[in-house]
């Protein structure tokens, strides 16, 4: 424990000053060096145990196994892949529209939520072919970064051995949440990082120095991801107000902390508190463009499946995650921190150097942290109000640090044997009583009591070395090697049993074949005047952001909802209830959204990378209506009437379906309920007998082409063609309108439709694309003379005498402003959906720009901080007492050892 310093005399007002006290030298670069030495020691060994993990699974980029599995292939890959496009001036679009996804959507949202850790951009620095390796190289990265701040933040909790630090520091790199749940999130990485800058910052406060630097790294924290910033900065709250309750290194006792050397006044914990909040308030400020736009995107996105917590995990489910090396069994927080740490946080209650009300103090917020884990509402709160859809235990990294802040106290304090073996008997405990959950592997048994061994046998000796450096030195070695190979252990093991999780296999992104294809988008692209769709590719699920083109696919939280639902009512089919949107695959479709070449594979269910191109002549990308736009459809309505009216062109039959021989269906309103119908596994190689399913006919015109449109159907649908399989779900997984065939020559289609549970299929599920008419309605729509794009704006040049409405085969979302020959700006109306613009008669020009929502109000409180800042900065400058602005050394008993 480090001594106390002394208060300053009652009545004395003493100054601060900014140099360097009379008597003290300035560090020389061996000092400085010496100082970078632990955190840096920290960067090394945590990355290095990772590269080793990853290595010896053969796992990207030291081996052949793909790590895109999940979200990182099928977005934060692509988007990565857009920032590359961004940075070398070829993307479509720019920071704040995109034109390549969705046919069109806003993308300041996903730049300020997926791409602002500060380490992506690495990717500017590879070649666009080898876009996973700087994707790698984020999470490696945060990786020793956070390792190397927690370095730090340790030395400035207590000052003690670099070396030791460092293990300990090594532990929080690669703790449970980061191997189980961050390592996949390249974004979410840079929470690792949040937490011990924040640290240092609420440091500072107790210390009454730096609160410019204070509120600068409050806004990189928030800058970098706002979504574990905010879990970081809680937690950073609460060690904040355990070190005030615990009178933590101040002379009266609880609520105040000794100031710096060189003066400044004893500062109460109301005082700490109260610059706490004005760091975070004004650091925060500095980047509420982050969360305007965000929470405006946000608003208007589509949303999520409604996600349902199941309650708490069984407790030794959850105790059991703090035992390094297993995966799986039930979902619980992820929090282990490498046994080192472990073993002095069971040790830390009997450390009897530490004063029993810090001990009760920093226990109890452990506990209490991992308890809100687990229940609703303080899960809510970790994650900003919202119930995550998927894992909800994302704020795993928030405990791991508290408990390697605990290690460290145990540690600094030099804990004797016998305290040492009583957490060892807890540990020992602890294994016993789940040896039966699902967590516990062979991998656990032998991290856990081979790491173990060696801490046991290794601390207590490092204590008896003092005056024997070269055998400290190999027993420092022998600590550092343990907590490395079982890190890296841990690491491996946990890539392992993941990669048996039957979902978890990962996507093709950049491979040949994506490569390929990009190239054949690249030479075949006609933007603005037409779109080149990569089709319903599966190279990720943001193919547009990685092959190019101006496609339909999109997946992102920020899909807004007017996207969704206008390609949804036009037939384009959508995961995850609209927050993964797809591209048509009907010529009507296409032609209305300007797609003149879209990739597709040969056959039904052909090997990726086998594509072919279909081509077509599409109305242009801005069209003119002349007259008034046409109303509704009358009942029924229909994806084919809907269809007609944004084209303005009848070109559908679209006949009743009438039962045919087969298993009967049931009648239910506007449509049909069939017999359960179980089907073989999806690639099983077989398909349902058409004989087996229940059987519709329909009549149209011979020659014409059938297509069926049931969006929750689930099954098989069998045509002319031949059976496609549907995975419709209301109301998360749409079918598109898709083919049948060719209508044969008796008019007659005959239609199967089988699928399990007795699902659904609509009365007018058929539709007959009549042989020309598409043609003629696409030759009768009127373009524009000239049409330019810019990154987030559109220019039309018109043809002489337009008049009536300008319609944009593109979303009308939130943002979009037009003007008519310089007149002023409106929003657009919509004509199914997409944008429309009135025209009053001989206008010659129409410009429409995009501004995100919401980043108007946050640039004003961007201001409104970076004022307060200055002002602060300002005062600090000017006056002699500095209490914001101090900078001056620490004295000893609080100067950090690096």
């Amino acid at each position: 424990m480090s001594p106390t310093p002394s208060a300053p005399q009652e009545g004395v007002r003493t100054r601060e000053v900014a140099r360097t006290p009379p008597g003290a030298t300035r560090a020389t670069p061996a000092a400085r060096a010496r100082r970078l030495a632990a955190p840096g020691l920290a960067a090394l060994l945590s990355m290095g145990a990772y590269c080793l993990a990853l290595a010896a699974y053969g796992g990207y980029p030291f081996g052949p196994r793909s790590r895109a599995v999940n979200d990182l292939g099928n977005q934060f890959v692509p988007f990565h892949a857009r920032l590359w496009d961004l940075l070398h001036g070829t993307a479509h679009g720019d920071l704040f529209f995109n034109w390549g996804s969705g046919y069109g959507v806003p993308f300041l949202a996903d730049f300020v939520t997926y791409l602002l850790n500060p380490l992506s951009l690495l990717v500017g620095l590879f070649p666009r072919a080898l876009v996973d390796l700087p994707v790698f190289l984020v999470t490696l990265g945060s990786i020793g970064l956070g390792a190397a701040l927690m370095t730090v933040l340790l030395g400035r909790l207590r000052p003690g051995p670099g070396a030791l630090r460092a293990l300990l520091g090594l532990g929080y790199g690669l703790c449970g949440w980061v191997v189980n749940d961050g390592h996949a999130d390249p974004m979410w990485m840079w929470g690792l990082v949040s937490l011990p800058l924040l640290g240092i910052a609420a440091d500072w406060c107790l210390r009454r120095v730096h609160w410019v630097a204070g509120t600068l790294l409050v806004a990189l924290a928030w800058a970098g991801n706002f979504y574990t910033a905010a879990m970081a900065t809680l937690a950073t709250g609460l060690v904040l107000s355990v070190r005030l309750l615990v009178g933590e290194g101040t002379p009266e006792g609880r609520g105040r902390v000794a100031p710096s050397s060189g003066g400044g006044g004893r500062a109460t914990g109301g005082q700490v508190v109260g610059r706490a909040a004005a760091m975070v308030a004004v650091g925060i400020a500095l980047v509420a463009p982050v969360l305007t736009v965000t929470f405006r995107a946000s608003r208007a996105a589509q949303p999520p499946p409604e996600a349902v917590y199941r309650g708490a995990p069984p407790l030794l489910d959850q105790v059991a995650r703090l035992l390094s090396g297993g995966h799986g069994g039930a979902p619980a927080p992820n929090v282990f921190v490498g046994v080192p740490a472990l073993l002095l946080v069971a040790a830390f209650p009997f450390v009897r150097a530490v004063p029993a009300r810090a001990r009760i103090g920093w226990s109890l917020l452990a506990l209490g942290i991992g308890a809100s884990f687990v229940w609703k509402p303080t899960i809510l709160l970790w994650h900003g109000l919202a119930l995550p859809n998927g894992s909800p235990y994302r704020a795993g990294f928030a405990l791991g640090g508290v408990l390697v802040m605990i290690a460290w106290l145990a540690l600094a304090a030099r804990p004797r044997g016998r305290e040492l073996a009583a957490g060892a008997a807890l540990v020992a405990a602890l294994l016993v009583c789940c040896r039966d959950r699902g967590v516990m592997g062979s991998a656990a048994w032998v991290v856990v009591v081979g790491v173990g061994a060696v801490v046991l046998a290794a601390l207590p000796a490092w204590a008896r070395l003092a005056r024997r450096p070269r055998a400290r030195a190999v027993v420092t070695a022998a600590l550092l090697c343990a907590g490395t190979l079982g890190a890296a252990y841990t690491a491996f093991t946990v890539t392992v049993e993941r990669s048996h999780i039957p979902w978890f296999q990962p996507k093709l992104t950049l491979s040949p074949g994506a490569l390929a294809a990009r190239r054949g988008l690249t030479a075949r692209d006609d933007w603005p005047r037409s779109r080149t769709d990569p089709g319903p590719h599966e190279f990720a699920d943001n193919d547009p952001l990685l092959l190019g083109g101006e496609g339909g696919a999109y997946y992102s939280s920020y899909v807004p909802a007017a996207t969704a639902r206008t390609l949804h009512g036009l037939g384009a089919g959508w995961y995850i209830r609209g927050r993964h949107t797809l591209s048509f695959e009907d010529p009507v479709g296409r032609a209305l959204l300007a797609v003149r070449s879209a990739q597709v594979p040969p056959v039904p269910g052909g090997p990726r990378g086998a594509y072919v191109v279909e081509r077509g002549r599409p109305a242009p990308l801005l069209t003119v209506r002349r007259g008034p736009l046409p109303a509704p459809a009358s009942a029924p309505d229909t994806v084919f009437a809907r269809q007609e009216r944004v084209l303005g062109a009848r070109v559908y039959e679209v006949p009743r379906l009438t039962p045919g021989p087969g298993p009967a269906p049931q009648r239910a309103p506007g449509g049909w309920l069939l017999p359960d119908q179980p089907l073989p596994a999806a690639g099983a190689g077989a398909v349902t007998a058409p004989s087996t399913g229940t059987a519709f006919t329909a009549h149209c015109t011979p020659g014409s082409l059938a297509l069926w449109y049931a969006p929750w159907f689930t099954g098989e649908v069998t045509g002319p063609d031949g059976p496609t399989r549907a995975v419709g779900r209301w109301d998360v997984t749409a079918n598109p309108l898709r083919r049948l065939g060719t209508v044969p020559a008796d008019g007659v289609v005959t239609v199967h439709f089988a699928g399990p549970g007795r699902p659904y299929v609509p009365e007018r599920a058929v539709g007959c694309l009549a042989p020309g008419r598409l043609a003629a309605a696409v030759r009768s729509l009127e373009g524009p003379t000239r049409l330019t794009a810019g990154g987030h704006d559109l220019t039309a040049t018109l043809r002489p005498g337009a008049a009536g409405t300008a319609v944009l085969a593109l979303p009308a979302v939130p943002g979009w402003s037009c003007s008519v020959d310089g007149g002023p700006a409106r929003s657009p109306g919509t004509l199914g959906g997409l944008m429309a613009v009135p025209l009053r008669a001989g206008a010659t020009r129409l410009s429409c720009g995009y501004a995100p929502p919401g980043l108007t109000a946050g640039l004003a409180a961007s201001g409104a901080g970076a004022l307060a800042l200055a002002a602060v900065a300002g005062v600090g400058a000017t006056r002699r007492g500095r209490p914001f602005l101090h900078t001056a050394r620490p004295n000893s008993a609080f100067r950090p050892h690096l």
